[in-house]
């Protein structure tokens, strides 16, 4: 073995708590890269192969009624590869062991046969007999969170009527991998279901014998979805078609796109924060390594070694730091990736989702741990090549200091020697003492990132469910209803307070711009399910003008004020110019809303209702369920205490593991950052302490110096480092702003008192280690002149 590997062998050891603790910083960075590449890669992958294999439609496009006759008319559209007609509804079901209904979508199925689009992949069972008026297939989920299996059977209501239903089949599609609930954002399995029949015995159901009222279908290669959507609209307008749309607007693809989008950004934002981190602590080890080593670099370059020979010997204590991190991250990263895979299936139906490895990631990985530690070491490695051996023989020139600051000012006289000790050093040294600061603060920030991601989970289930949606539950119709109806509803056993709402479905276009969406008419003194801003006070509805939510005027790029057109997609189709009224908060999708009976004018009706918000009489919760069974007209009836449960349970959980890794990543770089910087302070301060043991001083008094500069240092770095660490969340919260859902930037007091609890608690771990090792030293060995 070379003389310089050994010697790079044995200096290793001697540091070998602060290589650890560099290596363990830079592998955390290392497991968030290649765990959120791999997650990110997987989920592309199911996705894409998923899609093709099964053929998602590129356009979609609901109506009221068409015949079947239209089918070869569609079928001739330019740009067309293959097409399906089917008949779409709602279901609500009476199932044991829920107190409330659960409700789902219901698609037909071509009799006889597997659909052209959207393709459906069985896992257990068969498709429904041709024409079976009780056999259906259920999705996955759904069966999942039920236990069922073929062979089951359900109680039904469809388009009013109660039926009995027989499992046949297990399966999933591609059109619903991620299956919600329209309006919801997370899925609730055991409230809501996908569920396929026979296209004749669904048909007959919905009385659309002969007839159909949705279209989806595929493009030819080199097709464009534009001209396609606009001969759909153009074509089924008569029929009462909604807006065609793409994939890029589908619920499902769209949320499934936004949460690779997220995964994306994490696996950029925190490498690069922890390789940053890992490239200045690197820095100041071997910095103060070849200062230390000044004789020992002249001695080699003396006994013939060249200035490569050094150099490379120095970049090989980064190497093996890179080497270290990379076999641990990659090692850890894979099986933190292979078990988030796990919760990630939880959301995402695909048929074959396992965690697929980003191999050249792991290539990306090392290539960035390398250049950053090679980057932090490069100065070091300069200044060791660039010394002659004749002047590195000496002694290292003493520095010339004068009366700092605060002893000119006259302070220090109010000091102890001990005090003025420390405070001397760091005010003669002040780069030093700055760069050991930021590491320190940059330890202060990293733990308000997972701090800021639960405090935001918490404010947004308050917000959404305690001050937003103040109702019981919410009733929605099969078919828009009268006054009637409301009163109907209002009279139901339990009620308290009703409160109705329109929806109709429209498109909101602006300049080039424009976003299909559901527009909402509610009263402007509703004081159930209310319009907030972003400090959670209660917005009012004027009677004229529209109010968006802020991430649809951002997208569409709108400020109150501005002009804006709505073309109605039921009905008659009116078209209004009106403009934006404000602008409200909300952490799910987007909306638009008016006043109830401004819209009701849009569409010359007369107080016409798609639903209700209601509060209930908790003693008579079982009587108002009863009814509910009893009604056919209502489509569902969701309550508000269960959509919160299904939230927690789902995004709350997924949350929570994110946070509880994040945040062992940032307790690792906090303890790491805080005792590297420990370390090299004692390393240079080692000969100055032993000298004052000599002269007389204790070893308490020796400790408190170098430890005074650490507190100092530490105390000064939290203020800076919890601002740090606020803009940190920020700009991760930015990145995972999105039209399907939002996080809201909470930074309570919570989120800071825990990293100043776990900067001062790593410091003290390292106070005791460094105060051991003062405690310990050899003082003969330590003063006695180098040869």
């Amino acid at each position: 073995m070379r003389a310089l590997n050994v010697k790079l062998l044995r200096d290793l050891w001697s540091m070998k708590g602060q290589m650890a603790a560099v290596a363990l910083v830079m592998a955390c960075g290392l497991m968030v890269m290649i765990m959120a590449r791999g997650l990110v890669r997987s989920l592309e992958s199911a996705r894409d192969e998923y899609y093709a294999s099964h053929r998602l439609a590129h356009v979609f496009c609901d109506l009221k009624r068409a015949p079947n006759s239209m089918k070869a008319r569609l079928r001739e559209i330019d740009g067309v590869a293959a097409l399906e007609t089917r008949v779409r509804g709602t279901l609500t079901l009476d199932l044991p062991g829920l107190r409330e209904p659960a409700d789902g979508l219901v698609l037909s199925l071509p009799d006889g046969r597997q659909t052209e689009v959207n393709r459906l992949h069985l896992r257990q069972g068969r498709l429904p007999e041709p024409y079976s008026p009780d056999e259906v297939v259920v999705s996955e989920p759904f069966a999942k969170a039920h236990g069922f299996v073929p062979g089951h059977t359900l109680e039904a209501t469809i388009y009013g009527a109660r039926t009995k239903l027989r499992i046949v089949g297990v399966g999933m599609s591609p059109e619903y991998v991620y299956e919600t609930r329209p309006g919801e954002t997370v899925p609730d399995n055991r409230r809501y279901g996908t569920f396929w029949m026979s296209e004749g015995a669904l048909a007959d159901a919905f009385a659309l014998s002969g007839a159909f009222n949705s279209v989806v279908l595929t493009l030819a290669p080199g097709a464009e979805t534009g001209p396609v959507k606009k001969a759909l609209d153009r074509i089924l307008a008569p029929y009462g078609a909604l807006v065609a749309f793409d994939r890029t607007e589908h619920v499902s693809t769209k949320l499934i796109d936004d949460r690779i989008a997220m995964l994306r950004g994490f696996a950029i934002a925190f490498p690069v924060i922890f390789l940053s981190i890992a490239a200045f602590m690197t820095s100041a080890a071997l910095t103060r390594l070849v200062r230390l080593q000044r004789e020992q670099i002249a001695q080699l370059k003396a006994f013939g070694y060249s200035s490569w020979d050094v150099g490379l010997h120095y970049f090989q204590f980064a190497l093996a730091a890179v080497v270290a991190a990379t076999l641990l991250g990659s090692v850890v990263g894979l099986r933190l990736g292979g078990n988030l895979v796990d919760i990630y299936r939880r959301f995402f139906q695909f048929p074959n989702l396992v965690f697929r490895p980003d191999w050249p990631a792991l290539g990306l990985a090392l290539a960035a741990s390398a250049g950053a530690s090679f980057a932090g070491v490069l100065g070091a490695v300069r200044q060791a090549v660039s010394l002659p051996p004749a002047e590195a023989m000496r002694p290292e020139p003493p520095a010339r200091f004068e009366p700092s600051f605060l002893e000119r000012l006259g302070l220090m006289r109010l000091l102890s020697p001990v005090q003025r000790m420390a405070l001397r050093n760091l005010e003669r040294k002040p780069w030093q003492a700055f760069f050991t600061a930021f590491g320190l603060a940059m330890a202060t920030a990293i733990p308000m990132v997972p701090g800021a991601m639960g405090d935001g989970i918490d404010y947004l289930m308050d917000f959404q469910w305690r001050l937003a949606q103040r109702q019981d539950v919410t009733v929605t119709l099969i078919e828009p209803g009268s006054p009637a109806a409301l009163h109907a509803l209002a009279a139901m056993p339990g009620v308290l307070h009703a409160e109705p709402f329109r929806v109709v479905q429209g498109r909101i276009v602006s300049g080039l711009r424009e976003r299909r969406v559901g527009l909402t008419g509610r009263l402007p003194d509703a004081r159930l399910n209310l319009l907030l801003d972003a400090e959670g006070r209660t917005v009012d509805l004027p009677l004229s003008g529209l109010m968006l939510s802020e991430k649809l005027a951002e997208v569409l790029g709108l400020a109150p004020g501005d002009p804006v057109r709505i073309e109605v997609q039921e009905g008659r189709r009116p078209v209004l110019e009106t403009f934006v009224a404000g602008t409200i908060t909300d952490f799910a999708g987007v909306g638009a809303y008016m006043d109830f009976h401004a819209l009701g004018r849009l569409m010359g009706e007369e107080r016409v209702v798609s639903g209700a918000h209601l509060t209930l009489d908790s003693n008579l919760r079982d009587e108002f369920l009863r009814r509910v069974d009893d009604t056919p007209a209502i489509a569902s009836a969701v309550f508000t205490s269960s959509a919160r449960e299904s939230f927690q349970s789902a995004m709350g959980d997924m949350m929570g593991v994110v946070q509880t890794v994040y945040f062992g990543f940032a307790v690792i770089v906090s303890c790491g950052v805080v005792y590297n910087g420990a370390r090299i302070s004692l390393s240079e301060r080692t000969r100055d302490l032993a000298t004052l043991r000599v002269l007389g001083f204790s070893e308490a008094e020796t400790t408190v110096i170098l430890l005074s500069e650490l507190v100092v240092l530490t105390l000064a770095a939290l203020l800076p480092g919890l601002w740090i660490g606020g803009e940190m969340a920020r700009v991760l919260v930015m990145t995972a702003n999105t039209e399907s859902v939002r996080m809201p930037l909470v930074l309570t007091d919570r989120a800071y008192a825990t990293s100043v609890l776990i900067v001062l608690s790593s410091s003290l771990a390292s106070f005791l280690v460094v105060g051991r090792r003062i405690r310990n030293l050899q003082l003969l060995a330590v003063l006695k002149a180098p040869e």
